[in-house]
């Protein structure tokens, strides 16, 4: 189960019953009774009990349709307004789906039945299957959090990063330090930093065919990161309500790239103010705790507070993760990429960072930033070490396919 479209429940993956698993045909009308719901017109005709019956009814209680349930039907609907029986029916979708479905009828509960302010209290987080849509729901709240919930929601967060620096720390540390490396060119590389592929390139014209060799007369090699800054990365974020996955993530990976000697790296989140959490970044769960969700935007003062502290601009990159809906001066904004992309600047837009794949944007200022040569695009965090090691190569961006 992967996704779910306004009004309508997932489509959740169902263990199957014991008792049925040996008739094909029952089983699947037992499927099609819980995916449909039970109402008159489903046509299976097929009764649940025990488990399912309770399966069933943990889904009513989010995707039905009325406040009751029917004569004759065992369907209901609604969690009500008490925080032990949101915490109930959380407990319980844990035990009947996998986590990736217990995720999204989280988020679904939080967005349908208007949750998020349960979510200020500490029993329900401690109910809860943690997440980085969870998290970015916690960081829109954190303002409103009493004392007794604030170091219960540390906690889901600081779990939730652990996981995802786990997942993306050593790749992205292998991919980028390669990068560094090979942005290094040497004149008399040492033989296993040897660029084999660009030597014989360069080296055919002396190819021996009595031999069958090419007999190099110039070495291109590679030089090794040095344990002084050579790269400079500025992420620079946008903190609306749509960005939180992002936020999550480029937080992550800003604590990951700070623990790089070789990158200098510069954290620097934004609304309509600008916020430098640079100081932040050995721990993510600080710097997410240091952001607010949700305001306006303006792009253009946030790239001037990043331009008026770039002081290599041949060896910055500059990532912008932003839906690019700016609330500040349009003109001035692209002004300020084409000038540091003319000062040597490698300058990357991103839509979003995150698994969900590009949110609504606008397009006309996407087209704008294509047509100074920095095309914009959604990135996956698989996608980000990549992105990040092209950029600091100065070569094409693996950009992916919108299809």
């Amino acid at each position: 189960m992967t996704d779910t479209t306004a009004g309508q429940a997932p489509a959740p993956v169902f263990a199957p019953a014991p008792a049925q698993a040996a008739d094909p045909a029952r089983e699947r009308l037992r499927r099609w009774r819980l995916v449909l719901g039970g109402d008159q017109a489903d046509g299976t005709g097929c009764a649940l009990s025990g488990r399912d019956a309770a399966m069933d009814g943990a889904l009513a209680a989010l995707y039905g349709k009325g406040d009751k349930a029917s004569a004759g039907r065992d369907r209901s609907a609604g969690l009500g307004a008490s925080a032990p029986s949101v915490a109930r029916w959380l407990g319980d979708i844990r035990d009947y789906f996998p986590s990736s479905v217990v995720q999204v009828m989280q988020r679904d509960a939080i967005d349908r039945l208007g949750l998020a302010s349960l979510l200020l209290e500490p029993e329900m987080l401690q109910a809860v299957e943690p997440d980085v849509h969870l998290v970015g729901t916690l960081l829109s709240l954190h303002k409103a959090m009493p004392e007794t919930t604030r170091e219960t929601a540390r906690a889901v967060v600081r779990k939730v990063v652990g996981e995802l620096e786990k997942r993306l720390a050593t790749r992205t540390r292998a991919t980028l330090t390669g990068a560094l490396d090979r942005s290094a060119r040497v004149r008399r590389p040492r033989h296993h930093d040897i660029d084999w592929n660009r030597t014989i390139a360069a080296n055919l014209k002396h190819y021996l065919p009595e031999y069958r060799t090419v007999v190099p007369e110039r070495l291109i090699g590679y030089g090794r990161a040095a344990r002084s800054v050579k790269k400079e990365v500025v992420l620079c974020i946008d903190q609306s309500g749509s960005m939180a996955a992002s936020v999550v993530y480029a937080s992550v990976f800003g604590a990951v790239l700070a623990s790089m000697r070789s990158i200098s790296t510069r954290l620097v989140v934004f609304d309509t103010a600008v916020v430098d959490l640079t100081d932040q970044l050995d721990d993510p769960v600080d710097v997410l705790f240091g952001t607010q969700l949700g305001g306006g935007t303006d792009i253009n003062r946030a790239l001037a507070y990043c331009q008026e502290r770039i002081t290599r601009p041949a060896e910055t990159v500059v990532v912008l993760i932003s839906d690019l809906y700016e609330g500040g001066i349009r003109d001035e904004m692209l002004k300020r990429v084409a000038a540091m992309k003319a000062s040597g600047v490698q300058f990357v837009a991103l839509l979003a960072l995150s698994d969900e794949g590009a949110p609504a944007y606008d397009r006309e200022h996407a087209a704008a930033l294509a047509a100074l040569g920095t095309p914009a695009f959604a990135c996956t965090p698989d996608l980000f070490p990549e992105v990040m090691a092209a950029a600091l190569e100065k070569r094409p961006l693996p950009i992916p396919d919108p299809a």
